[in-house]
């Protein structure tokens, strides 16, 4: 891969530990990821042979303390994730389901006993999961889910659909949201209980190197001690979503920086007019604006990493991450596009993939649309999710 210009010394910024985790995932995705996803993406493949490698390389639910795993930083999990996605969206989305959401969710609200079965073998990638919040008819407004798990003795049965669930169909336990009597609550399914199906989603324009499925829930039986005991209410698979969305932030700025270094790379070799296509004026300019949104996007990951490493990190905060760096990164793949020309729309390069995976990952998450009515409420005071009330406006 060819070296990125680092225009503002970012390196600088980083510990030695923080350049040596970012170091070694890099070269990770150089030899095991890049020679092939162009191959994967075109015959729309998961590599499920490289999870026991992710699982060696100390990536699966990295940020999480004890029960096996890595304990890293905020920001070794930032960089880690940055270097996944320039390999490729799906990639990383496998790291963030696995450790962001299904492994935090039990972390966070699981009982000691749910921890312990599930949380180290899912950190060794023997166990894989996978999180059920959104449905065919609710996407943005969770709260209008229609699940339901119903009292059924000592134990539950749950009924309803969930649809874009990364790696069902591939998951040993599933992490289930679902209305019940007392609000929301969360579920540890294995996948192979009676009445769960988990189908993948075909064909797909973005994405295809990842796994997305429909889930169906019909008479799901469980028992008590399949309920998540500290999760109540949405407060707690947002918790979760708040984890992916940090990584995310961090993650397109890889994407958009192999966009980047693939477009300087062709123009410095491609001739036209007697000269690389690098020495026109237009080229040029169209490098300098990526570079310059490429390091203002590091700076805004690092900063949330700093604050989430000092137990600072507020929910806005990680919006304006998951909506300016992601908005940037798509730019960037398709202004990367344009410098290589026709052979642009060829596998062989990777910033038009990386723009076609980048539309899903603006809209997993929170669509821009809702970080940017998270971000509205919190500069105006008001939020627009629901009507303000008249003492609200005085």
């Amino acid at each position: 891969m060819t070296a990125v210009p680092d225009l503002l010394d970012f390196d600088e910024l980083l510990t030695d530990d923080e350049r040596a985790v970012r170091d070694r995932v890099r070269a990770f995705v150089d030899a095991r990821i890049r020679p092939h996803i162009a191959d994967w993406y075109d015959r729309a493949v998961f590599p499920t042979d490289l999870v026991p490698e992710l699982a060696d390389l100390g990536v699966l639910g990295m940020h999480l303390t004890g029960y096996g795993c890595a304990g890293r930083s905020a920001v070794e999990y930032g960089l880690a994730a940055m270097e996944l996605e320039a390999g490729d969206s799906g990639l990383r989305t496998f790291v963030s389901v696995q450790g962001s959401l299904a492994m935090s969710a039990i972390h966070k609200h699981g009982s000691e006993e749910q921890k312990q079965r599930w949380l180290p073998r899912m950190a060794r990638g023997e166990v894989i999961g996978c999180f059920g919040l959104t449905e065919p008819n609710s996407g943005s407004d969770p709260s209008s889910m229609t699940t339901f798990a119903r009292r059924e003795g000592d134990g539950w049965v749950l009924n309803g659909a969930k649809r874009w669930i990364g790696l069902a169909s591939i998951a040993h336990v599933a992490v289930i949201w679902a209305q019940t009597d007392d609000g929301v609550r969360g579920f540890l399914v294995p996948t192979d209980t009676e009445g769960f199906v988990a189908t993948p989603i075909a064909p797909k324009l973005s994405m295809r190197a990842s796994i997305q499925c429909d889930i169906a829930l019909t008479d799901v039986r469980l028992p008590a001690d399949a309920q998540l005991p500290e999760a109540r209410g949405l407060r707690a698979p947002f918790a979760c979503l708040n984890e992916a969305r940090y990584g995310i932030g961090w993650g397109v700025v890889g994407a958009a920086r192999d966009s980047y270094a693939t477009a300087l790379a062709y123009s410095r070799s491609r001739m036209q007019f007697n000269q690389p296509i690098g020495a026109f004026q237009l080229t040029q300019q169209k490098l300098v604006d990526m570079a310059l949104e490429i390091e203002k996007a590091q700076l805004v990951a690092l900063r949330l990493g700093r604050l989430k490493d000092a137990g600072r990190l507020a929910p806005h905060q990680i919006s304006v991450a998951k909506l300016g760096n992601t908005r940037a990164a798509i730019a960037i793949a398709r202004e990367a596009r344009t410098i290589l020309g026709g052979n642009g729309v060829s596998g062989d390069y990777s910033p038009l993939r990386h723009a076609s995976n980048l539309e899903s990952v603006r809209t997993y998450e929170g669509t821009d649309e809702i970080h940017t009515l998270v971000l509205g409420a919190h500069i105006t005071g008001f939020p627009a999710f629901r009507p303000v009330a008249s003492e609200e406006l005085s």
